[in-house]
This record gives C-alpha cells, structure tokens and sequence, in this order.
C-alpha cells in the first residue's frame, strides 16, 4: 500500500481566539481560460496549533493530516516568517 501525499500550503494567519486552533488564509492564482488573466482565489483553513505559537499576521506552512475535529484537517508545520511587532 502506497503513501498518501499530504497537501501542503503557505498562508497567513488571520485568526489565533481560539486554544490550539488558528484560521490561515490560503490565497492562489488561477489563469482565466478564455481571458488569460491571472484570477485571485482564497480559502480559510482550521489548523491546529499544538503550542500556541502562531500569532495574528505570521506566514505559516500547513500539512493536511487525518481529521482533527468537524473543521480541522491540517496541522502547523512551521512559522515561515513571523508578523512585525510595533
């Protein structure tokens, strides 16, 4: 039996309220296919946050695993860039 290729994505966190839980905005390009002009599409993700490390603005990477709860499906793998504090 073969392994399962995880989804991974980088996105933003948009939402840290919840315990071990942040909301991460997903933005992609998709090219128009009669126009050809490059179209923006988001999606928010659940992810959960074993620590607690993710704050609000921070670029993170996320990996699809087995369910979680009802809405979380990916797990945090890294904080890519932290969000500047002033």
């Amino acid at each position: 039996m073969e392994k399962a290729i995880k989804k991974e994505f980088v996105g933003k966190v948009v939402s840290a309220a919840n315990n071990k839980t942040i909301s991460v905005l997903v933005e992609t390009y998709v090219t128009h296919p009669l126009y050809h002009k490059r179209v923006k599409s988001s999606k928010k993700y659940c992810v959960h946050d074993e620590t607690n490390k993710a704050k609000v603005g921070d670029i993170v990477r996320i990996v699809s695993t087995r369910p979680i709860s009802k809405t979380k499906h990916f797990y945090l793998k890294e904080i890519v860039k932290e969000a500047v504090v002033i």
